[in-house]
């Protein structure tokens, strides 16, 4: 082959993404260089961060610049290899973008082991976002057993995560999603104690719907979604809470509600009587972990102690249209983009 599809950033949205922002191009195949690999695309993933990319804001990673390849991690079989450390045939996880084919610094890359299951296990429940989940939950959660944890986009791969992780530890778990489907798939697939229907609920909504499922208040909240959820999980916060903030998908389209405007003399009092926790989380600051993680959650996948869900969409020059309705809630689940089966 002497070429390749990418799908790059044609323009920024202004609020919602649109078909317009996206452009499917066909390019010259890339050569690997020195210590580099490439690899034919297997499946990529989409999530609710990139959307964050697609803006020319200042944030913890450069924007997606105009004409460049929209950013994913991804896992590929490898076609060449200028390391020692992959040879042919070997599956790739790295960060190759919405693309077909892509090369990478073997460096930045991990090798899948195929005895762990589909490679598109490596980019959900056994990748990023399961990753994520558990950091934060062993790294900042300092779960006790009894306690109340909350979570938003609770079927999602890291709501879901979180979740089991936190019923395994004894914890009450109660989910928020959107949707009589989802909130059924939480409870029975994932094992929630309960889950609330965001739809439709304001702040004050979701307070009262909080308020009926933790009825001794809420010890630790893992933030995905912020919004009228966050409003409703704030004044139910108790003494030594801790809030984990990994996400704000209400507000990554420039949607405005109360809660987005919320007092921060008000919020601050709220931290200092409650003697709150919060903590941002990024997943890169706990990438030396990962052999840990694996050792740890690996073993569950495989007996079926941690339960997951996957999205799969169909092709390349379907990831626009997927990523939108992610964006949406319109996924089930962890979304990827199935490229080379």
């Amino acid at each position: 082959m002497t070429s390749m599809k990418r799908i790059v950033l044609a323009s920024r949205p202004d609020g919602a993404p649109t078909d317009d922002n996206f452009r499917l191009e066909e390019v010259d195949m890339p050569e690997p260089g020195e210590g580099e690999i490439l690899v034919e695309t297997a499946y990529m993933s989409l999530d609710p961060y990139m959307r964050g990319r697609m803006d020319d804001v200042k944030s913890y990673s450069a924007p997606v610049p105009i004409g460049g390849t929209m950013e994913a991690g991804a896992i590929g079989r490898v076609l060449k290899s200028n390391s020692p450390d992959f040879k042919e045939g070997d599956y790739a996880v790295g960060r190759f973008g919405w693309a077909d084919h892509g090369v990478q610094p073997a460096t930045q890359c991990y090798k899948w082991d195929p005895s762990m299951g589909s490679p598109s296990l490596a980019l959900g429940v056994l990748g990023m976002p399961g990753f994520t989940a558990w950091a934060g939950m062993t790294a900042y959660g300092k779960l006790k057993e009894g306690e109340t944890l909350v979570v938003g986009a609770a079927t999602g791969p890291v709501g879901s995560m979180v979740g089991q992780l936190a019923r395994q530890a004894g914890c009450r778990v109660v989910g928020v999603a959107g949707g009589e489907e989802k909130c059924r798939m939480a409870v029975e697939t994932f094992g929630f104690d309960a889950c609330i229907d965001h739809r439709g609920k304001d702040a004050r909504a979701m307070r009262e719907a909080l308020k009926a499922e933790c009825p001794d208040g809420i010890d630790v909240y893992f933030e995905n979604v912020g919004g009228p959820t966050l409003g409703g999980v704030l004044p139910l916060m108790n003494l030594h809470g801790r809030i984990i903030v990994c996400g704000m998908i209400a507000w990554y389209n420039g949607a405005e509600d109360e809660t987005s405007a919320f007092p921060t003399g008000k919020l601050w009092r709220m931290i200092l009587v409650n003697r709150l926790t919060i903590q941002g989380l990024l997943q890169t600051d706990h990438v030396k972990r990962m052999p840990e993680f694996f050792k740890e959650v690996g073993p569950k996948v495989a007996a079926g102690e941690i339960a997951y869900v996957e999205d799969v969409a169909e092709g390349l020059e379907n990831a626009p249209k997927a990523f939108m309705s992610l964006l949406k809630g319109g996924n089930t689940g962890k979304m990827v983009v199935k490229i080379h089966g």
